[in-house]
């Protein structure tokens, strides 16, 4: 199983970091060591003294292939879910300056939280999904898939030019605006619509 990443899918947060508009989608991924299993709890980082959140979409690979065209890529995901793409800010800040890679930064163990799946049916496939994550019971990012710079099929395709797609893999689609900061002690509670999906305790 392997975990996809989109970095910069949205406008807003691509600004909000400074970095440029991408042209293409940034792919990253992280090792299967990065999901966070359930009921496992999540710890802060020992080696990061700024880590942020990063609620994000995810889709559920249902079916194995390669070099996927954008028209057929809906056939090859059958589920969607809310997640975390929690990231070691501080580091990733240093690994850029130096041209180095950011693994470190975003690929730790247990960097990955994702909720439950919901199925993909002829009456959620093609509606945008709204989805927010609060901080603390407030409320810190609120995003759309309508707003994605690519979206669910040019993300599969694009991503199926490089690597081979499997059953089970997972894809994060990008994160919007108003990624920050969290602490040992902040709750964190995710949200797609207006149901409650996932919650976490930062220890």
């Amino acid at each position: 199983m392997k975990i996809f990443c989109v970095g910069r899918n949205y406008i807003d947060h691509a600004k909000e970091l400074g970095n440029d508009v991408p042209e293409e989608p940034v792919i990253f991924m992280k090792p299967k060591s990065a999901l966070l299993q359930a009921h496992t709890p999540f710890y802060y980082p020992e080696f990061s003294n700024e880590l942020h959140y990063e609620a994000e979409v995810v889709l559920r690979i249902c079916k194995n292939g390669r070099y996927v065209q954008e028209r057929q890529a809906s056939k090859y995901y059958n589920a969607f879910s809310l997640g975390i793409d929690f990231t070691a800010r501080d580091i990733q800040n240093e690994l850029k300056k130096k041209g180095l890679p950011w693994e470190k930064a975003k690929a730790w163990d247990n960097s990955a939280v994702v909720a439950n799946w919901i199925d993909i049916t002829p009456d959620n496939a093609k509606k945008p999904v709204s989805f927010s994550l609060k901080q603390n019971d407030l409320v810190v990012q609120r995003g759309n898939t309508k707003d994605m710079i690519f979206s669910f099929s040019q993300v599969i395709a694009h991503i199926s030019n490089y690597f081979s797609l499997n059953i089970g893999d997972m894809v994060f689609t990008g994160t919007p605006a108003g990624v920050g900061e969290c602490m040992p002690g902040d709750k964190l509670e995710g949200f797609i619509e207006e149901t409650s999906v996932f919650e976490l305790e930062i220890k």
